[in-house]
């Protein structure tokens, strides 16, 4: 990927080759799908997924991983669960050979909203 600033997440996805793409694209519908009163832009130069303007979660694309960035306080609460993924500075690393572990996303979603409506 070069390295462009986005202004959509359909251009930042359609920078990608065919096969991240559909990761990309299975994530995002699954967020999109679970929580749809999230808003969609590009922060940070990844998609982002906020909630009156607070973030959710972000991912983003690299060479061999799916980062997901969840939060501190998600990952914190979530450790025991996230320690059998590869994890970088604030983000889970899923293995583009792997499948997305959707559920998880959605309980790390779902905390973050919790988290914010408190």
């Amino acid at each position: 990927m070069e390295s462009t600033a986005f202004s959509t997440v359909d251009e930042y996805i359609e920078s990608f080759s065919p096969a991240i793409q559909a990761k990309l694209k299975e994530i995002r519908e699954y967020i999109l799908k679970t929580l749809p009163e999230l808003t969609e832009s590009i922060s940070y130069g990844m998609p982002a997924y906020k909630y009156k303007k607070k973030p959710i979660i972000y991912y983003a694309a690299h060479l061999n991983h799916l980062g997901i960035y969840a939060l501190p306080n998600a990952h914190e609460h979530f450790k025991e669960r996230l320690a059998k993924y590869k994890q970088g500075k604030g983000s889970i690393q899923i293995s583009y050979a792997k499948p997305i572990p959707l559920k998880l996303v959605g309980e790390l979603m779902h905390f973050n909203l919790y988290q914010l409506l408190q």
